[in-house]
């Protein structure tokens, strides 16, 4: 269900329900990143010149034993260009 009730250039509230289109931006940006598996569990967007995604993430070292951690990995999607990641931040 589309949420009618977003303020003009704020974030959506978190949604689980993670869109095919989302899940590719995810992908692209992320795709080359080493040491750490980032898989998104949730999504908020941001219509800019663009759109923002706010993942919030399991994030999990890349090493035997390593333990899950929770993480807000930012990513821009231009309009005409690749997806890049903004900031990745562990929530503690």
């Amino acid at each position: 269900m589309e949420n009618t009730n977003v303020m003009v250039g704020a974030y959506t509230a978190y949604g689980t329900d993670i869109s095919p289109e989302a899940k590719k931006v995810f992908q692209d940006a992320t795709n080359g990143l080493v040491g750490v598996k980032y898989t998104p569990l949730a999504v908020s967007t941001q219509v800019v010149s663009g759109v923002n995604y706010r993942f919030f993430c399991n994030a999990r070292d890349v090493y035997p034993g390593a333990l899950n951690e929770a993480a807000l990995v930012e990513i821009y999607q231009p309009l005409k260009d690749n997806p890049t990641i903004r900031s990745i931040r562990r929530c503690e």
